[in-house]
């Protein structure tokens, strides 16, 4: 992998936004920023336009987000109510958060694909059924109970980041975006959400891989009461879609640009294998009685000690736990045990030469 936005590395060095970039005659990359979030900042891409420009992602909705925004697009030339299209690569709302002000502000019109569109108004608008299903999910699989709850609960904090918009077109797999000057293709990759999608542009030999593929960060694929049952393979699958892609250059949502499509893909699924074998490691160690979601991902190797990792992101460190061993069990290397009275556990199923 070689790293192309050398002024984008530079910054992520230095703990700094980087600079609105020109990348390609008609292409700008401007960063927008996360306060208080280990990404730092969202990358949002605009698409200049016979009429206009269109961008790719919005930035969850905060004054220094909008601010940055339109700092940005005045950088390449344009105002705000020139943008005619947002294309969300998913829900997620440093993708998505922004783009119901863009939408009020020039008219413009979203695009989403329609397996993340379908549950837009669960996730943000009516949204305490899903933070209850998210406590269940918390005490099914071993969060103690006076810890699921807050857990939970903490969904909520991202509620103001969203300005909630249903999207006007919904971009299937394979759909060329109907937006002049520009050869656009939709390319499905489920993992990291259920419709997370990337843009291919063959003529230009860019890819806009979202999340799906960054070039030092690994996305998180988690179960979740809106996710589809096996994410894990959903990912790998996609992975196996973009790896032969004829790109010359990855365009990614956080970080930074790069080439080298197909070396990345390969590192993020050793990463994962890795992580399977870990997971089966530590479920064989908990001998017949099994262990919980929550008791495996405490013992793995993360980035920093488990007391050290705050809460929400605990929640999520078990969520990607529990998406390892849905994978696990599609592959019978465990099983989950059925227990009416008490968290689901998981057990090792004995290979042939053990059994």
């Amino acid at each position: 992998m070689k790293i192309t936005g050398t002024l984008q590395h530079q910054a992520w060095q230095d703990k700094v936004l980087p600079p609105v970039e020109q990348i390609r005659p008609g292409l700008w990359s401007i960063p927008v920023p996360l306060p208080d979030n280990p990404l730092r900042y969202v990358l949002v891409y605009g698409l200049e336009l016979p009429d206009g420009i269109a961008i790719v992602d919005a930035g969850w909705d905060t004054p220094e987000a909008w601010e940055a925004l339109r700092g940005g697009l005045r950088t390449a030339g344009y105002d705000i109510t020139d943008v005619k299209a947002v294309l969300v690569t998913h829900l997620h709302p440093d993708h998505y958060g922004l783009a119901g002000r863009v939408r009020e502000e020039s008219g413009a019109w979203v695009a989403l694909h329609p397996a993340d569109a379908g549950l837009l108004r669960e996730r943000y608008r009516d949204f305490d059924g899903l933070i209850e299903a998210i406590r269940r999910q918390m005490t099914l699989h071993g969060v103690p109970e006076e810890e699921a709850g807050p857990l939970a609960d903490a969904s909520r904090r991202i509620l103001p980041l969203v300005r909630h918009t249903d999207p006007e077109l919904l971009l299937e797999d394979g759909e060329q975006v109907p937006i002049g000057g520009w050869n656009l293709r939709t390319v499905w990759t489920p993992g990291h959400s259920p419709g997370h999608v990337c843009f291919l542009e063959p003529d230009r030999r860019l890819l806009l891989s979202g999340d799906h593929v960054l070039p030092r960060i690994t996305p998180a694929i988690a179960v979740h009461p809106q996710q589809r049952h096996n994410p894990l393979a959903d990912f790998y699958d996609s992975l196996d879609k973009v790896r032969t892609l004829d790109v010359e250059e990855v365009l990614p949502a956080h970080e930074y640009r790069f080439a080298g499509l197909a070396d990345r893909v390969t590192a993020l699924a050793e990463h994962h294998t890795a992580r399977l074998d870990e997971i089966a490691l530590e479920v064989v160690k908990a001998g017949t009685e099994g262990a919980t979601a929550w008791e495996i991902a405490q013992r793995l190797t993360w980035s920093r000690p488990w007391p050290r990792i705050q809460p929400f992101m605990r929640r999520t460190a078990m969520l990607e736990t529990l998406a390892h061993l849905v994978m696990l069990g599609a592959q019978d290397r465990v099983t989950a045990l059925d227990d009416d009275h008490g968290p689901c556990r998981w057990r090792a199923i004995p290979s042939v030469d053990q059994a």
